[in-house]
This record gives C-alpha cells, structure tokens and sequence, in this order.
C-alpha cells in the first residue's frame, strides 16, 4: 500500500518557483500600480483585422466546429508550403512535409516524444526558451548544456546581439555516442541574436557527421533586423535533419491562439505527427482556419514589410532609454526582446529581499526591484541557464517590446527613475 497517495511524480516534484510566479507575486505586492509589464512576450494589441475577421467567420462554419485532421487541415498545410517553399528553394509537399500542432510548444514536444529515447543526449544553447527543458526530459532525454557567450565589453558598450558567439568546441567536447539531437533558436529568444550562415553551417555539418537530429526554432521568423538563413536550406544532407519549428501566434500577434507547425522531411515529419496525435489528437479548428486565411492574405495586404517595420520601429524607440541612462544592451537583430545589462545599477545595501529571491542570482533582484521601486516587470534571463552559468548574465534584464506605444513611452518614464541608482 503507497504511504502517500498524493505524491506527486518525481519530474513535477521538488522544482523550485519558476520565475513566472515570482515576478506575478512581485506585481501584485507593489506599492507602484498599475505595473507596466515588459516581462512575457506576449502583444499588446490585436492580430491584425483581416485574421481576426478570418477567426470569426469560421465560427460560423460547421466544420471549423468540429475536429481537425490529427495532422491539420488541409487549408492551412497548404498554406503554409505555398509559403514557405520560396524560403526552402523548393516546392514543400503539404501533405507530408507539414504537419500542424497546437503551438510551437507542442510540436518541440512532439518532436522530442517522436525520437528520444530514455538516455539520449540533446544539446541545448544557453540562454535557452525554459520549456525545452521539461520537454526534453518528459521522454527521458538527458539535457547538454553550451553556453552563447556575450561579447567581453559587454558591460560597458551597445553592441548587436550577433556578437553573442557560440564557441565551436565546446560544442563538440560535448557530442558522445549519445547524442541524438540538437536545438536551435534563431532569431533568438532572449538575446535578439540571428545566427549567421557560417554559424548555422558549422553546426549543420557537425550533425551530418555525427548524424544528429536538428530542431530548429524559428518562431521569430518573419521578425528579423538583418539577413537571416533557415539552416534547413543549407545542403540536402543537413535538410534530412533538419526540423523547423513555425508558429502563426509570433507571426500575427496570437501568442493564445496556439497555432504551430513543423516542417521537415517526410521520414521525420511522419513521426512528430505520431506522437502529436498521442499527445493532443488534433489542434483548434478555427484557428486553424483563419491562419491559413493569414498566410494566404499576408502578402497582398503588405503584412509581413509592416510587421517589421513596426516592430523595430517600437524596439528602437524604447532602447533610446537605455541611451539616456547610460545602461549598455545587445541591440537585436530579430524578434522582440532586448537584454539590457544592469551592471551600472548599484541596489541599496540594505534593500530587503524575499528569501526566495535573496538567494537567486543578482538579476533576480533587479527584477524584484524593478518592480517594487519602478514599476517596471522585466525578466532575469538567468532563469534561462544552468546554476554553473548564471554568473554569464546576472547583469542583464530582459524586456519585451511588443506592447502599445502608450506602454512602451510609460515604462520608458518609469525607468528614467533609475538614474539615482546608476553608478557610471
């Protein structure tokens, strides 16, 4: 007989507060209200009037109602290869290179449950999006850790966010006979960072020598600043690895609608739509629906040139703070966050801190601090590391941009209150 009914599985044990509840408990306790939140990346404002339009209309279909194909409707798979084969340099066959799932999230799952077998190895860059974590170990994989290091005058000048460098043999010291799979992000969440061509195919070339997989997260990939390459187009051989990862919330402001897709080669795709169909059966119909309206609408409507524009528009806007301030940040080449580094902002000795934050590194701090005296949420990217890592950015603060203008010029007002705590 089990002495403790209620005890939870080890993989949900034992974890310690994520950062999510600590910077919401934080808000809710400070005396500064209402909090200008630049923390989670979710918009501002609505997707734009023609998919929301489309989302309402297929309301009022009956098979927008009811279950989708496990693999996606037909309508949006095609939507996406017509739009994506110009990218790949070839005709995508929707029916098997695509395949649909809710959200982004649930496709890296997916892919994850499809080829990792308990005590497989998957590479992972530091700053990492915190959910490949548990998703990898769900299946049993085992997580290794190499770290994006950021330029070393980072504390003291602006520089791009591409000055970020992976170093090449570290990241071969940690390949073994295990090694199954490796996981990209470009644009990169949180640095801003676009891996160039030579980066993406230094890595794709050590995976066709050591044949390992390639999840490639490109969530962010209709917001980037400077040239940006898919490493799936880079050669045949590292194609045949190669899984993309897509999402229709980053691509028209619907991080809740919870739209993603992979697209791959037939012998991978097949098996990511296995497990999806395990895990969730079938995502959102309408959905669905109004993002293949989306994407068969965006180009005639000059959507993606604008979505662009705005959004580096808003990001150059808000980091001219930073400029006043005299604070230092990675200026991004893609997507919509921005890590400013903090070194210069000296915190009262005597400033009283939760336990449960006074033991985390120093970004946790500033992130409680932002909070309480300035009114401003931001996230501590150490969250993002392994503990033997976090010294590498427990100077930065992450911010997300892709609020209202009226957000952005208030947190942009709060922050100047900073300057009485900056020590130049």
């Amino acid at each position: 007989m089990r002495s403790d009914p209620f005890r939870p599985a080890q993989r949900v044990a034992g974890q310690r507060q994520d950062v999510w509840s600590i910077i919401n408990e934080a808000a809710a306790a400070s005396p500064v209200q209402p909090i200008v939140n630049m923390g989670q990346g979710f918009f501002g404002y609505n997707p734009p009037k023609f998919v929301t339009d489309a989302a309402k209309e297929a309301l009022d279909k009956v098979d927008c109602n009811q279950y989708s194909p496990t693999k996606g409707r037909p309508r949006l798979k095609r939507a996406i290869a017509n739009a994506y084969s110009p990218f790949f340099g070839r005709t995508l066959n929707p029916d098997t290179e695509v395949t649909i799932t809710t959200g982004a999230n649930e496709g890296m799952l997916s892919a994850f449950m499809a080829f990792l077998e308990p005590g497989d190895e998957v590479i992972v860059f530091e700053p990492f999006f915190d959910q490949y974590i548990s998703n990898i170990e769900m299946p049993g994989g085992r997580l290794v850790y190499v770290p994006i290091h950021p330029p070393a005058s980072g504390s003291t000048k602006t520089q791009s966010a591409g000055k970020w460098r992976i170093d090449m043999d570290e990241v071969k010291a940690r390949i073994s006979d295990k090694t199954r799979m490796i996981v990209l992000n470009s644009p990169h969440n949180p640095i801003g960072k676009v891996f160039s061509e030579h980066e993406l195919r230094e890595i794709g070339e050590l995976c066709v020598e050591h044949n390992i997989l390639i999840l490639s997260d490109e969530v962010y990939d209709r917001l980037y600043y400077t040239p940006f390459t898919r490493i799936a187009t880079l050669s045949p051989k590292i194609a045949d690895l190669t899984l993309t990862v897509g999402s229709g919330g980053k691509n028209f402001y619907a991080t809740g609608w919870r739209v993603g897709w992979l697209i791959g080669p037939e012998h991978l795709i097949k098996y990511v739509s296995a497990a999806h169909t395990r895990i969730c059966y079938s995502s959102v119909s309408p959905l669905q629906e109004a993002t293949a309206i989306g994407f068969e609408k965006a180009d005639e409507m000059g959507f993606w040139e604008e979505s662009v524009k705005e959004m580096k528009g808003k990001m150059d806007r808000f980091n001219r703070v930073w400029s006043e301030l005299g604070l230092p940040y990675s200026d991004p080449e893609g997507g919509y966050f921005v890590l400013v580094n903090m070194a210069k902002v000296k915190l009262p000795s005597d400033y009283k801190f939760p336990p449960h934050v006074a033991e985390r590194p120093r970004d946790f701090k500033l992130a409680w601090f932002l909070i309480m005296e300035i009114g401003v949420a931001a996230i501590p990217p150490t969250e993002f590391f392994t503990p033997g890592n976090a010294h590498i950015v427990e100077d930065y603060m992450r911010f997300a941009v892709c609020k209202d203008d009226s957000v952005l010029e208030t947190a942009k007002e709060r922050l100047r209150g900073l300057k009485q705590y900056i020590v130049q």
